[in-house]
């Protein structure tokens, strides 16, 4: 069975962007494959990759470079509803903004919604048990 193992961000800054998770989520940085283009954070189930605009050229991916719009979102998972809450003004503090405020999802999760530094879309999520919606 395939595995996902890195969703990885196109970053203006990679150093504050990865900062900004790390500061948020707690994620530690995999600093054996730090580079001057690149830097990884280890969020316990799989990674999250940073890569500087540089790695469009080694990529081949110049082309597309200039690309606009939303392409994903990144969704981070927490233990409780408590922890969403918590987390959202974390993360606006440390320069996120919020779209959508926490709330319950029809497909039972506790969420908010929210821009981070750099403009990517970002969900804070608890999957609540089915009886608790």
């Amino acid at each position: 069975m395939a595995t996902l193992s890195y969703v990885n961000v196109f970053a203006k800054d990679i150093v504050a962007l990865s900062g900004f998770y790390q500061g948020v989520f707690g994620f530690p940085e995999i600093e054996a494959i730090r580079s001057p283009i690149f830097r990884g954070l280890d969020t316990g189930k799989s990674c999250i990759g940073f890569n500087a605009h540089e790695a469009y050229d080694l990529l081949h991916l110049s082309a597309f470079a200039d690309t606009r719009g939303i392409k994903f979102l990144l969704n981070i998972d927490v233990d409780s509803r408590a922890d969403v809450d918590r987390m959202v003004p974390v993360a606006v503090a440390a320069g996120a903004t919020l779209v959508k405020p926490p709330y319950d999802t029809y497909y039972h999760w506790y969420q908010a919604v929210l821009f981070d530094p750099e403009g990517n879309v970002l969900r804070i999520n608890f999957m609540m048990p089915g009886d608790e919606a």
